[in-house]
């Protein structure tokens, strides 16, 4: 919200980690908390490949993931990466190779898995490699894939053992004079990965990668993610984060977004404030919520419209909004602007009257920005 003050309760105090560059972005430390995504593709694919990479860079993401499971995906990913708006991390699993080729072609992050990347040596030859190209590291500890003997000595995934796999890891990075990595801890137990990730923060200063991994459909990935996400960022853990949906990765980046906004820790595009609607409502809120997200879906700016359908909540709604539309009577609502009321409108007028408002407070923003910025 542009207009209102900050209010000392909805501050979260970030834990304090080292800063990491994955390519051009900044993670940990004092930069935002990135969102990143994942590519569905076939890599070998280039041209869908890329193209899901561009739709998810227009949503917002700030890191895009890439499975590059042999070698004709490393192959692939050099194109990838050159034609890619944002940096890329090659997903690596079971083939050491498949980190050193990645790092060749060009990607900024080599996530590995400590638990099927193989022994020390070959750690230490993929550690060769992101050296000399310039990659950061993801650790990325998995409740599904920790190592035998951990299994062994804990008898099942926990906790404990998912924060030892990674302050293992650690170790064999720092051995190596390594320290451009981040780590996580996942796992599909919402329950699992917020304490694996409590125990992991209290450990380290590495930068921390926040996910529920396979945490299911788009609705009910959605709550499950922001439950255990919301919890940890709301405790100040996380630096940057990826929602794992079985959905569009678009849809993925949009939730990630959602989660940040709703805490205040980041803020992207038109928050819409609005009311489940029942029988007072003066206008279809359903539908025109609906109608409208998809209309502003290209407003970048950060700001805040309220839709309510009556005047129980809508007149208050709209104080903390910078545009606010509340229905009335007889095929009418009224107009807010920066909390007053400013104008009547007709209900058949409504959305694109309000979708011209928000273009216009957008454009306004920006050019006040860039002004302050001269």
């Amino acid at each position: 919200m542009t207009h209102n003050p900050v209010r000392p309760w909805r501050n979260i105090a970030r834990r304090v980690s080292r800063q990491i560059r994955v390519g051009k972005v900044l993670v940990g430390g004092d930069a935002p908390i990135s969102v990143q995504t994942m590519t569905n593709t076939l890599t070998t694919d280039v041209a869908a490949t890329i193209a899901q990479i561009q739709r998810c860079a227009v949503a917002g993401a700030d890191i895009v993931r890439v499975s590059t499971p042999d070698e004709a995906s490393t192959k692939a990913l050099k194109e990838i990466v050159a034609e890619s708006p944002v940096p890329i991390v090659a997903d690596i699993h079971f083939h050491y190779r498949r980190a050193i080729e990645a790092a060749e072609a060009g990607a900024a992050c080599l996530r590995i898995n400590p638990g099927n990347i193989g022994d020390a040596s070959r750690v230490a030859e993929v550690v060769r490699a992101a050296k000399d190209h310039g990659c950061s590291i993801r650790i990325g500890v998995n409740a599904g894939s920790l190592e035998k003997h951990l299994l062994e000595k804990y008898g099942e995934p926990c906790p404990e053992a998912m924060v030892e796999s990674g302050l293992d890891h650690i170790k064999l990075l720092q051995d190596n004079d390594f320290h451009e990595f981040k780590i996580s801890v996942k796992a599909s137990d919402v329950f699992l990965a917020a304490a694996a990730y409590q125990q992991l923060a209290d450990a380290t200063d590495a930068p921390i990668h926040l996910g529920i991994t396979e945490a299911g459909g788009l609705v009910s990935g959605t709550v499950k993610s922001a439950i255990g996400l919301g919890n940890l960022l709301w405790m100040g853990i996380g630096d940057t984060i990826r929602v794992s949906l079985s959905a569009d990765p678009v849809e993925e980046v949009k939730v990630g977004f959602e989660i940040l906004k709703s805490l205040g820790l980041r803020h992207r595009g038109v928050t819409i404030i609005s009311c489940p609607s029942c029988a007072r409502q003066g206008f279809d809120v359903i539908r025109t919520v609906a109608v409208l997200e998809e209309r502003l879906a290209h407003i970048t700016t950060s700001m805040s419209l309220s839709i309510i359908g009556c005047v129980v909540n809508g007149p208050g709604e709209a104080l903390m909004t910078d545009i606010g539309f509340t229905g009335g009577g007889a095929g009418k609502g009224m107009v807010y602007l920066a909390g007053k009321q400013d104008h009547t409108l007709s209900n058949d007028r409504m959305i694109d009257h309000i979708v011209e408002l928000v273009e216009k407070k957008a454009a306004e923003i920006e050019a006040a920005a860039k002004l302050a910025a001269e």
